[in-house]
């Protein structure tokens, strides 16, 4: 009789859904094995306090991977399921990302408390205006957009993140991944209502275009990552792949990988995949300077593409 399956996953609302999806994908391919899930608390849950952007404070490293990766390398665990762009591209000795899912829509939303018009945008607010965020890569891009916004840190789940905004008259905004909010079953009508579990009363949202806002490396796809040379969880994760997905996330985290940089990194870039063409945008907020790129070339030159983008923004 084969063994139980462990997927290791954090325990947060949205790691819960999206680790559920992929139990039920197991079972699916697999009917006669057996699969559980392993919640693990990690570095990140426990501390809802530290300041992600705050280049002063240090930031653990694998903030939300490590003690997954420890289950795993202890044999507690099997594979976890990892948000990608929370996961580093230099990963310990043993493990590697062995497959990642379809993407879900890359776009994030600007929620922002209703102004009776629909579509608001960064352009709306009036000056100073404060739009929270622990991205640096979120905040670097409303700054850009509109220099005399202002930004903060905000930390919590989604149903926290949306009450913060609710309670606090000095925030104009916030912005989430549409991803994380189509997987907790969140859905946002055409004239911004905010739909689904305990959405705070006043909220409306926009959905912003890559253009606008270009996401994180590895946005809106779930990375599965595993011990090197376990073919037992090789087999699941192969079924699990999405192998255009992959091309495009291996370009992206080579770009980052050779920016010198972590999930926390002022960059962001997006890879797409049309006819075995690869063609990645990134763009670069370090040193106060805006630098962008964009390459096209064979998906076979994933990685290569990814390196050579990043050359050009360094």
């Amino acid at each position: 009789m084969s063994r139980t399956i462990y997927i290791a996953t954090r325990g947060s609302a949205l790691a819960l859904a999206q680790s559920n999806l992929v139990l039920a994908e197991c079972r699916h391919h697999f009917p006669n094995r057996a699969f559980e899930l392993k919640i693990i608390k990690t570095t990140g849950d426990k501390l809802q306090t530290i300041n992600l952007t705050n280049p002063d404070q240090s930031v653990p490293k694998g903030l939300f991977t490590k003690e997954l990766e420890v289950a795993m390398l202890n044999g507690e665990a099997d594979f976890a399921v990892h948000s990608l762009k929370d996961l580093p591209t230099e990963l310990p000795d043993g493990l590697y990302l062995s497959a990642v899912s379809q993407r879900e829509d890359v776009r994030d939303v600007l929620i922002y408390r209703d102004q009776g018009k629909p579509g608001t945008t960064f352009h709306d607010f009036p000056a100073g205006s404060i739009i929270a965020s622990s991205s640096t890569r979120r905040q670097a891009q409303v700054l850009t957009a509109r220099p005399d916004l202002r930004t903060e840190p905000i930390r919590g789940n989604v149903g926290t993140r949306l009450q913060k905004l609710h309670d606090n008259p000095a925030l104009a905004g916030t912005i989430l991944a549409l991803a994380g909010l189509k997987r907790l079953g969140y859905v946002i009508s055409e004239d911004g209502q905010i739909q689904g579990r305990d959405v705070p009363s006043g909220l409306r949202a926009t959905i912003l275009p890559v253009e606008q806002m270009l996401p994180c490396v590895g946005q809106a796809a779930l990375g599965f990552e595993s011990r090197i040379d376990d073919k037992e969880t090789d087999d699941v994760c192969a079924a699990l792949n999405h192998p255009s997905t992959f091309s495009c996330v291996t370009a992206e985290r080579s770009f980052l990988q050779s920016m010198g940089g972590g999930c926390m990194s002022p960059v962001a870039a997006y890879a797409e995949l049309l006819d075995e063409q690869l063609s990645i945008r990134a763009v670069s907020f370090r040193n106060e300077t805006v630098r962008r790129a964009e390459l096209t070339g064979p998906a076979t030159d994933a990685r290569l593409l990814g390196e050579r983008i990043a050359r050009e923004l360094l």
